[in-house]
């Protein structure tokens, strides 16, 4: 039926019913997320800042948001998902390397001996992200690493790791690029790792994911053409390391900035000491009964002056607790938060 053969009456209900499932879905853009004065703070904000009359509206191409990976994403517990991966590449490998089965911290990982592989610390960690992520093509880190998160189950929820995602978050990120932003991943995470996942996980393509970075030359093997992952850190992409990364991979100093831990402190501080209207946020691990329940002392994610510092300035912190319906994707029994 055209709208001129309409009644006047019945042209404004016409209308109302073309119009309710737009204010439905504005209304629903953040379903998981309980009323709270979290989910109220991030909304004012998209809302101001889109705003073209208001006074704290920004352009489009000035809309720069960016997130950090472990815990802020997806989980990061009982240990960070990709020295997990470098743990399972050890054993993988080691058939390889016979030296290993005597060479630390290479055989507490196969002998599972967690007591001698904490105590080697961060040194002996790098030593084996640097045995498993380097000298080799990034094509084959890829495929290892696509292979890896294909097959394996995290040890708790035993779904595969790229489903212990926050579907929260996952709305969180599609409701800013529905209203113009431009998201950006800037992780403590290896950048070649996370980009095997980010675009299908996320949305967010490879080139808006910004991380730790190996290391790399071009290499023309008799006509083969690689590029080779070298064992040399260049960017360690970590405390004051993201704001770093931000000026120099994106250009822009981001309006919005999300993390959930003391690593993701000068991320948080850069981006508030912008000029115009601003949020920094803090995912904060309270709820022991659907994920876990960590801060000050946790050796995972620890956040102690973020936390503090987001006291004092008034910035978003997300209690999971009692901000979130839903944890996971996987999640169904929201029903009692």
């Amino acid at each position: 039926m055209h709208l001129n053969a309409v009644s006047r009456p019945g042209r404004w209900l016409f209308t109302l019913l073309l119009i309710l499932p737009l204010l439905a879905q504005a209304a629903d853009a953040l379903p998981s997320w309980n009323a709270s004065a979290s989910r109220d703070a991030i909304v004012a904000f998209v809302e101001a800042v889109t705003d073209e009359k208001g006074k704290d509206y920004v352009p489009v191409a000035e809309r720069i948001a960016v997130f950090d990976n472990d815990g802020t994403l997806w989980s990061e517990q009982p240990m960070y998902f990709q020295v997990l991966f470098a743990l399972a590449e050890v054993k993988r490998l080691a058939p390889q390397h016979p030296e290993w089965k005597t060479q630390q911290p290479f055989k507490a990982v196969l002998e599972d001996d967690q007591k001698t592989l904490a105590a080697s610390g961060m040194q002996g960690l790098m030593q084996i992200v640097t045995a498993t992520h380097t000298g080799i093509s990034t094509d084959t880190f890829s495929q290892n690493a696509r292979r890896w998160l294909a097959s394996s189950k995290h040890p708790r929820s035993q779904k595969p790791y790229t489903e212990m995602v926050f579907q929260p978050m996952l709305e969180l990120l599609a409701y800013l690029r529905a209203n113009g932003f431009k998201t950006y991943i800037v992780s403590g995470g290896e950048v070649a790792f996370m980009r095997t996942f980010a675009e299908e996980v996320y949305g967010i393509p490879p080139e808006q994911v910004i991380g730790t970075t190996f290391a790399t030359r071009f290499q023309d093997q008799d006509g083969t053409l690689s590029i080779q992952r070298l064992a040399q850190l260049t960017h360690n992409d970590d405390g004051p390391g993201k704001p770093e990364s931000i000026e120099a991979y994106i250009g822009r100093r981001p309006i919005l900035a999300f993390g959930n831990s003391d690593g993701d402190l000068q991320m948080l501080q850069w981006t508030m000491a912008g000029e115009g209207r601003r949020l920094a946020g803090l995912v904060h691990h309270t709820d022991a009964q659907r994920e876990w329940a960590y801060d000050r002392q946790s050796q995972v994610g620890r956040l102690d002056k973020a936390l503090d510092q987001a006291r004092d300035k008034g910035w978003v912190i997300v209690d999971m607790a009692k901000a979130w319906k839903q944890v996971y994707p996987f999640d169904q029994d929201a029903s009692q938060h």
